[in-house]
């Protein structure tokens, strides 16, 4: 009888043992497939943050024929090397995303100049022009700044606080050097270098009154202003992510031909992520190109 009843209760300890363990192995998988979720989930919800590869389109109409046609009407008004460098094969899909892109731009200040405005050496503004709601930039926790005289147009300010928000999460601290001009700063700063270096000289670097993009509020000079900029941390995040915020790079190496001047690796000028995008997925991420491009299509 004794004997019986041990067994009996080996056996169930048994039992018991053997549940406790399915149960625990159970809840190990379910934990580790919430787990798998879970990271999963994060991972997607990353990417899609960082996802700045769609620019948008605005599907409400549809390209009329004369819109097609008029895409090389304006590439044949371009420079040759534009012409080669420009690629757009989908007609359709590009004026759609052109049009997206130019509904984008009527979000900024619109009783100002137009955020894409074309500013170069041919294209200028007036002795009197001053950007509306102009920010003077004060110490902030964001981004640097390195010096007291310095504003941007309110709208891409909010802009530059949120790409500075995203470099100071990545250990980065963005340094602010150079901001909105007047045409009579422009003149001073253009003829300090015609006067150190020669007018050829000064012509490749530095802008000509009117002619400037620090005069519509609208671009930055970041870090210390010379070529070994883009081997600093700054620098570097700045090129493989400033597009990400709106931000182009606006004179890139090796097109001085193009944008008429030299390499500049801390010049942005902000013109939002959908153009930002455009500008990568047809114009070779030449933001010159680009703009080139919209004037025409503008006054055509």
């Amino acid at each position: 009888m004794k004997k019986i009843f041990i067994t009996v209760l080996f056996s169930l300890l048994f039992l018991i043992s053997c549940f406790s363990k399915s149960t625990n192995n159970t809840n190990s998988k379910v934990q580790i497939s919430k787990n798998e979720n879970s990271t999963k989930n994060s991972i997607q919800k990353s990417e899609a943050l960082n996802d700045n590869s769609k620019i948008g389109n605005d599907l409400s109409v549809n390209p009329t024929d004369e819109q097609i046609k008029k895409v090389d009407l304006i590439l044949s008004k371009m420079s040759q090397r534009a012409q080669s460098e420009i690629k757009i094969t989908d007609k359709s899909t590009f004026v759609n995303e052109l049009n997206f892109v130019l509904k984008e731009e009527k979000k900024y200040t619109p009783s100002d100049l137009p955020l894409y405005f074309l500013i170069d050496k041919k294209n200028k503004v007036s002795s009197t022009y001053v950007p509306m709601n102009l920010k003077k930039l004060v110490k902030n926790d964001l981004y640097d700044i390195n010096r007291n005289d310095l504003s941007l147009r309110l709208d891409v300010e909010l802009e530059l606080q949120k790409m500075a928000k995203a470099a100071k999460l990545q250990g980065i601290t963005l340094l602010v050097s150079s901001t909105y001009r007047s045409y009579d700063y422009q003149a001073k700063v253009f003829q300090k270098w015609v006067n150190l270096d020669g007018e050829k000289a000064a012509e490749r670097y530095s802008a000509r009154p009117g002619t400037s993009q620090h005069q519509l509020g609208t671009a930055i000079d970041f870090g210390s202003i010379t070529a070994d900029f883009i081997n600093t941390k700054q620098g570097q995040w700045l090129y493989n992510n400033a597009s990400k915020f709106g931000w182009s790079l606006s004179f890139p190496k090796g097109y001085e031909d193009i944008t008429g001047y030299m390499y500049e690796c801390w010049h942005y000028r902000y013109i939002g992520i959908p153009a930002c995008n455009l500008q990568k997925k047809y114009f070779n991420n030449v933001q010159q190109y680009m703009l080139e491009f919209i004037d025409l299509w503008k006054k055509n």
